[in-house]
């Protein structure tokens, strides 16, 4: 496993490439608004990413033999997980938008993403967004360098365990830099393989897929969208993160938008 190292003007270049998609995510956050489209958000993010002067890392991609992605960022609502497509469904009152920004700035790839409630929701799903958020955090913690990838993978299903949620195995996180997914994997679950172990220069997106319900989940007609198998809520939060001598660098540094203010949390055993 080649795992890229990043030194000097790129990691600057990546500094610019994370703040710009932060930058945007948040843009496209505050547009989620009850009676909204999510295809209004997605024409909403292609002008601010023509604003820019970068390209969506998304728009055209295509995995395998399947069909090229159409939109500018993946835009997914409650039961949807991940890679959902800007359309005319219009965001109702209690919904929950995870919303994934990638872009392309002078070659190199921002890439993150978070969950957006649409209003106020219910208890338990506010619960399933900390949880989630937790589990970012929790693996962001262990993104140092000598640690084995396979801890920090392992950090994020053991801490959304803690709430009684499940963790889905079939998509991951990855490295990135050059290419929107670059090696390492980077599951939310610790892997056959515990290897490689983290070095200064490795670049990281770190992304917790955390469902209510069952870990299971199946890909729509569109050959894109990605449902829970159950039907039951699911969250999603990413961050590009740098491992470096010391404290990891995420690369797309914003507020948290949870709290655990008022909800039930597990203590640590």
């Amino acid at each position: 496993m080649a795992v890229p190292i990043r030194k000097g003007r790129q990691i600057d270049y990546m500094r610019t490439a994370g703040g710009i998609a932060r930058d945007i995510l948040l843009k496209a956050a505050a547009q989620v608004k009850p009676g909204v489209t999510t295809g209004e958000i997605d024409a909403y993010v292609a002008e601010c990413i023509r604003e820019r002067d970068c390209v969506s890392a998304f728009l055209g991609y295509q995995s395998g033999g399947g069909p090229k992605f159409p939109g500018h960022i993946c835009i997914s609502v409650n039961e949807e997980v991940v890679h959902g497509i800007g359309s005319e469904r219009k965001i109702q009152f209690g919904d929950i938008l995870k919303i994934d920004v990638g872009i392309i700035k002078d070659g190199w790839v921002g890439d993150n993403a978070l969950t957006v409630p649409a209003g106020e929701i219910d208890p338990e799903t506010y619960r399933l967004l900390y949880a989630t958020e937790e589990s970012l955090d929790e693996a962001i913690r262990h993104a140092r360098s000598g640690t084995m990838l396979g801890d920090l993978c392992a950090s994020v299903e053991r801490k959304a365990r803690e709430f009684g949620f499940s963790v889905v195995r079939e998509f991951v996180g990855h490295g990135v830099g050059r290419r929107l997914h670059e090696e390492p994997q980077v599951p939310n679950y610790r892997p056959k393989i515990n290897k490689p172990r983290l070095r200064p220069g490795m670049i990281l997106a770190i992304e917790p897929m955390v469902n209510q319900g069952t870990a299971g989940v199946k890909v729509l007609d569109d050959d894109w969208t990605v449902i829970t198998a159950d039907g039951k809520p699911s969250a999603h939060y990413e961050h590009t993160v740098l491992v470096t001598d010391g404290e990891p660098e995420v690369l797309t540094a914003r507020d948290r938008l949870t709290s655990s203010a008022g909800l039930e949390v597990p203590s640590n055993p």
